[in-house]
């Protein structure tokens, strides 16, 4: 295994931004990356497992519930600090990314949120330290971009509800403790559950064959029967605007994730441009490779100033849901081609497991379809803009 040698671009000085407990974050996950992830992941990936021992590393780094209050056993750290760690997270690899956002926004989010103080008194310490770990159950098979028309239900039955039900490429989910699962209660309101391991009727098949996020564990969520303790259903918001809020996060989460991948296929791209010899000299001196370049720190750069500016407007209570999907969408866009471009400059060599690129570039084409689709963002902004509704 080579070492890994990443050197992180700021071509606009934005660590000036950045508060020193900001960069003591950020510099505290990549280094966890150089030492636990770069080692191991190529191997995982073209094993198509996922790491399980990393989850206590990524509990000790902060990735889980970076902004949950101390008193439910989070770090309190602000929105910027978690766009960072996933940001250094997933310069290593989307899928471990993956597997913290999931547990961060789509479990712990909605738990913290909506949440009864003894669920989150039960729950949230020990999502923290990962000795819970969670998954997000939101999309059904025939439910993807329109979650609005999910089938999963849920029946009142006296001291407990009967799910029944089925959900499609949930992350964490073979693995996972428990679930925030969200379906329809008998008047077609949406609610969230806490469904757990243990419960009869609930499975977790895992999804296999993927070409993309290979190191992350995927599965579905297989309801039949299953009874659900009333006092594990989310008392204090229902309706699609409930798991939507959680997707805000995720989103936001993505946003800055993005960016390390398209810093890491820069990084290497340009390192192999000055090393690279043809014609007898370097490729790095040739002027369409320079051209290629140039473009990627160039949008790297736009991509960070975005991502920097809506951690900023959500530290504040200010933040969109509609500013959140343009940086997911701009964001996610960005790094795919950054992964397309920089393998070009690898050539035969951008293919291989020697190199990152090729499973960055691999892990984005789900990125970009997960927690809202490249199309879907775009009818957001569209939305934002008009005042007029494309979805329907």
């Amino acid at each position: 295994m080579k070492p890994d040698l990443f050197e992180a671009p700021d071509y606009y000085c934005l660590d000036d931004l950045l508060t020193d407990e900001h960069k003591l974050i950020r510099d505290s996950a990549r280094d966890w990356v150089k030492k636990s992830i770069s080692p191991i992941i190529e191997e995982y990936a073209q094993k198509a497992e996922f790491p399980n021992h990393v989850i206590k590393e990524l509990a000790d780094v902060g990735a889980f519930g970076p902004y949950i209050p101390e008193k439910y056993g989070g770090p309190g750290l602000d929105n910027i600090s978690y766009g960072l760690i996933m940001q250094e997270i997933e310069r290593g690899d989307s899928g471990i990314r993956s597997t913290a956002s999931v547990q961060s926004s789509l479990v712990m989010y909605p738990i913290w949120k909506y949440g009864s103080e003894e669920q989150k008194m039960r729950f949230l310490p020990r999502l923290a330290t990962g000795e819970l770990m969670g998954c997000f159950g939101l999309t059904e098979p025939d439910h993807g971009s329109n979650p609005g028309g999910m089938t999963t239900n849920f029946k009142d039955k006296g001291d407990h509800f009967l799910l029944n039900g089925a959900k499609l490429w949930i992350s964490n989910a073979p693995f996972a403790d428990i679930a925030i699962v969200w379906a329809k209660n008998e008047e077609g309101r949406i609610h969230g559950l806490i469904v757990e391991r243990e419960m009869e009727g609930f499975t977790t098949p895992e999804t296999h064959n993927k070409w993309s996020l290979r190191a992350s564990s995927t599965g579905e969520l297989i309801f039949t029967d299953v009874k659900v303790p009333k006092e594990n259903l989310l008392p204090n918001k229902s309706g699609l605007g409930a798991p939507l809020g959680c997707l805000d996060s995720a989103r936001f989460g993505i946003a800055w994730g993005a960016i390390g991948a398209a810093m890491d296929c820069y990084d290497t791209a340009l390192r192999y441009s000055k090393e690279r010899v043809q014609f007898g000299r370097p490729i790095g001196g040739f002027q369409l490779q320079q051209k290629k370049l140039a473009e990627m720190i160039t949008e790297i750069t736009k991509a960070q100033l975005l991502a920097w500016r809506l951690g900023t407007l959500k530290n504040e209570g200010k933040a969109t849901s509609a500013q959140i999907s343009m940086a997911k969408r701009n964001n996610v866009e960005m790094a795919i081609k950054i992964a397309r471009e920089a393998r070009q400059i690898l050539g035969g060599m951008g293919i291989t497991g020697d190199y990152s690129i090729m499973r960055h570039m691999m892990n984005l084409e789900s990125v970009v379809t997960y927690e809202g689709t490249h199309d879907i963002h775009l009818l957001i902004t569209g939305l934002d803009i008009t005042g007029l509704n494309a979805f329907k």
